[in-house]
């Protein structure tokens, strides 16, 4: 199953960059074995200062056809790293070819594109620039392959 990163926002290099590309790397190597990955980073930009209605259709645009969507969301479900692991190999076991999870600009998701979602994720209750957001979604995205490769990154 592919994984996407659907975002707004091109990320530059420094260190946030480093981070999600070492754990992209990371991800791929644990994740071959498991039928995960390749992970994708698509980034979107509207450069004509549209909004959330054109972040959206931007997203929209870069989301894979058929993919499971899930967008990162404050008011979305909070999850152990283990459940997590298990939604992941369960989208995997369904027989999805991609899963995409979307993060969205400053003002975050514009309601229409969050109400077509499968499902929503939250890392808390705080709201976290979406630099950082890819970097703890793409982390987890690890600890999710390693967990489920038994690995012992993830402990208790």
């Amino acid at each position: 199953m592919r994984v996407h990163i659907v975002a707004v926002g091109r990320l530059r290099t420094g260190p946030e960059r480093d981070l999600i590309d070492d754990y992209a790397t990371r991800f791929d190597r644990t994740g071959r074995a498991l039928g995960l990955g390749p992970l994708n980073i698509h980034e979107v930009e509207d450069k004509k200062g549209g909004g959330m209605a054109a972040e959206a259709a931007l997203l929209e645009r870069a989301l894979p056809d058929g993919a499971v969507r899930v967008a990162l969301d404050e008011r979305g479900k909070l999850m152990t790293s283990p459940e997590f692991a298990d939604q992941l190999g369960g989208w995997r076991d369904q027989g999805r070819g991609d899963v995409a999870f979307i993060i969205g600009g400053a003002d975050g998701i514009d309601p229409s594109l969050r109400a077509s979602v499968d499902a929503k994720l939250s890392f808390g209750k705080m709201v976290w620039p979406h630099m950082l957001a890819r970097v703890m979604l793409a982390e987890q995205l690890y600890r999710a392959a390693s967990i489920l490769a038994g690995s012992p990154y993830h402990r208790v």
